[in-house]
């Protein structure tokens, strides 16, 4: 039987971790859908970006409120889940605590005794997440694209963090040797009283089922982090890492473009000259963007690294004057579209076959598009460095160089830049006759 346990644990070890591995490739094969961009630059810059706002939280503390619970539960779940190793080790091998064989009962002891106050305090900042969530019924939770799968999703990863913190407390109170020790059991021995009068072999039952389930929920969460806006567990870093480093307000121009508007301005080029060798293959494919494949891929990394905390949304000024516009649905569209062609080429053996969808239009309105602001203020919220107004601005560039779809007022501007060399519809000649009224 010991055997026949040893054996089931590694088999089910092996198939979450295949399951989980599987799915990254997969993950890392879509991102790799976008265009290459070079964001090799400043590695010091990228270096401390990651580790001040992955790592370090910066960005989530300033909502103090929301920040705490956060570090709280980041912190906690990644602290405790060192013990997964000792668990991994115990199951393999047959062996109990092998920790205890390890070091020495005091720091073993107090290892065990900080991951339990841990395991309270992530428990309580979850339950207070849930709160805010679900009674408090914050706005930013309830916005029109947050449907079922997304309010669940949020819901579900907090019961997951609760189930997981109560089994390994559970699991801890019951056992009947580590309790004997009385070292590290700060928690435990509290809970271990709830089980008074009942046998020692019940005991164990009861612990290796907590166990057995603990684990199990840890390997279940590790593959559940793929289909769940949690994935921003493991994405946060290297989104961080590769995030944007020019001044916010900086817009990238397309550098074959900016050649030929210098090429207009320059006198001494002539115009009827054919072009020379190799200028007309600089050019792109397509300006802009009107579907996933036209992004970058660090902009399609930013799509599943959406947390959908609403941040972005929650300082949007078009949103907040009831536009349509919402920076959280442009990721979260993003990345549907995403993983529709993703299944799309899972489906066809490798290749995209055409299905008459991109992301403009069937899935990001040409409204949303024309309502951003520009701001940034987006960007500025996001804890984990997601840059929604490049994609928008992608695509409204799309529609302006390739479709000549344009806003009315944005084209009277650019026909009066063309004519009068400024935005107004006033001839050059009558600019300042404002002066003299």
């Amino acid at each position: 039987m010991p055997y026949l346990s040893n054996i089931l644990f590694a088999a089910i070890l092996i198939f979450s971790i295949s399951f989980f591995v599987k799915n990254v490739k997969k993950l890392t094969r879509n991102i790799k859908l976008g265009r290459d961009v070079d964001v090799s630059d400043n590695k010091s810059q990228r270096w401390k970006n990651m580790t001040m706002i992955a790592l370090g939280q910066s960005k989530m503390v300033r909502r103090p409120v929301a920040g705490l619970l956060h570090i709280i539960v980041y912190v906690g779940f990644i602290i405790i889940n060192l013990e997964v190793l000792e668990i991994i080790i115990d199951g393999i091998t047959g062996s109990h605590r092998i920790g205890l064989k390890v070091f020495p009962l005091s720091f073993y002891g107090g290892l065990i005794g900080a991951f339990e106050i841990l395991a309270v305090l992530v428990f309580i900042s979850v339950t207070l997440f849930w709160i805010r969530r679900n009674i408090i019924r914050l706005q930013r939770f309830w916005k029109s694209e947050m449907t079922s799968w997304p309010k669940n999703d949020g819901n579900n990863i907090l019961y997951f963090e609760m189930v997981l913190m109560t089994l390994f407390l559970i699991m801890n109170a019951t056992d009947v040797h580590f309790q004997g020790m009385n070292s590290g059991n700060v928690i435990s021995q509290f809970i271990a009283s709830w089980f008074g009068g009942i046998s020692g072999e019940t005991l164990h039952v009861i612990e290796r089922t907590a166990w057995w389930l603990h684990i199990t929920g840890i390997l279940v969460f590790l593959n559940y982090l793929y289909y769940s806006k949690h994935l921003h567990i493991l994405l946060a870093f290297p989104n961080t890492f590769y995030g944007k480093l020019k001044p916010k307000g900086q817009l990238d121009n397309l550098e074959a473009v900016t050649k030929e508007v210098k090429m207009m301005m320059d006198p001494n080029v002539d115009p009827f000259a054919a072009p020379a060798e190799g200028t007309e293959g600089d050019m792109p494919a397509k300006f802009g963007a009107s579907d996933v494949q036209d992004l970058s891929w660090v902009q399609l990394m930013n799509a599943y690294t959406c947390t959908e905390c609403g941040r972005c949304t929650s300082q949007c000024p078009a949103n907040q004057t009831g536009k349509k516009l919402s920076p959280r649905k442009i990721m979260m569209d993003t990345r549907d579209r995403l993983e529709e062609v993703g299944k799309n080429i899972d489906t066809n053996k490798g290749e995209f076959k055409d299905d008459g969808k991109q992301l403009l239009d069937n899935y990001i309105s040409r409204e949303e598009l024309w309502a951003c602001t520009s701001c940034n203020a987006c960007v500025e919220a996001c804890p984990v460095s997601i840059d929604p107004l490049s994609i928008i601005l992608d695509m409204r560039r799309y529609l302006v160089m390739e479709q000549s779809a344009a806003p009315v007022e944005l084209n009277n501007m650019m026909t009066n830049i063309e004519n009068n060399g400024a935005p107004w519809p006033y001839n050059q000649m009558d600019r300042l006759n404002w002066k003299d009224e």
